[in-house]
Order: C-alpha cells, then sequence, then structure tokens
C-alpha cells in the first residue's frame, strides 16, 4: 500500500512522520521484529532531521516542507522530498574510523547508520527537488 504525506520541515512534525513509517512496516509485515521496526524508524528520524536542519537553513527564512512517501508492496520503501538546497548525501567522505572522536570531522555517521540500516538508498535531485529514497526487505 502507497501513503503520502506532506508537512512543514520542522521538528515537531517527526512523530507524524514515525507513524507514518511504523504504519507502512505493520502493513507490510505485521510480524516484523522489534528490532528491525526500530531499525527503519532510527533511519527515518536521521534523513528527516537533516533535512529539517540542513534543507533550508540557508535558502529564505520560510519554512519549507517535506513529503514522504511509503511503499509497503515489496518491501518497506521511503522516500523524501523537499525543494531545499540541492545536497546528495551519498556524495560525502566516509567516516575515518581511525582516528580519535577528538580527530573526526562532524557528521557522515547519520548516513553511513542509514546505509548499513537499509538494504538500499539512493538520490536523485529531479524538477528542483531533493529525492533520497531508502528500503528495506524484511
Amino acid at each position: 500500500m502507497k501513503r503520502e504525506l506532506t508537512v512543514n520541515a520542522v521538528i515537531e512534525e517527526l512523530p507524524t512522520i514515525l507513524d507514518l513509517v511504523e504504519s507502512a512496516v505493520y502493513e507490510y509485515k505485521s510480524n516484523c521484529s522489534e528490532g528491525d521496526k526500530n531499525a527503519i524508524l532510527i533511519a527515518t528520524e536521521e534523513i528527516f532531521v537533516n533535512i529539517v536542519n540542513y534543507a533550508y537553513s540557508l535558502k529564505s527564512s520560510e519554512i519549507g516542507t517535506v513529503t514522504v512517501c511509503t511503499d509497503s508492496s515489496d518491501g518497506i520503501k521511503i522516500e523524501f522530498e523537499d525543494s531545499g538546497i540541492s545536497y546528495n548525501p551519498l556524495e560525502r567522505a566516509e567516516p575515518d574510523f581511525t582516528l580519535s572522536l577528538e580527530e573526526r570531522k562532524i557528521g557522515g555517521l547519520g548516513i553511513y547508520m542509514v546505509e548499513d540500516i537499509m538494504d538500499f538508498v539512493g538520490y536523485k535531485y529531479k524538477n528542483n527537488k531533493n529525492v533520497f529514497t531508502m528500503k528495506k526487505y524484511l
């Protein structure tokens, strides 16, 4: 089943997005393990919070929107679409785990974690929109 929801790009909308994704998880596999469900929700939170914090911050003082689409017909597919600053998070350098915490650059761990949790992640810039897609097979 496919669902779509557009919300303001504000942190207060995070519970609404997590509810949408949790519904998709249960539609696909009602006996989904708590661990798998939590992992998908963590990945969802990471991407949504990054959009809230960075997509519109330099563009204007206006609050942007995020459209989240879920599809539970073949695994759990979650797609985020925003009109913020063009940015492909998959092009960043992987974290260097050989460095101490003090030596590491800030950022990059969240997307690394999302790539580890999900079976597929993809990004495209289409029609002046960032489209980030992630998929998990249970």
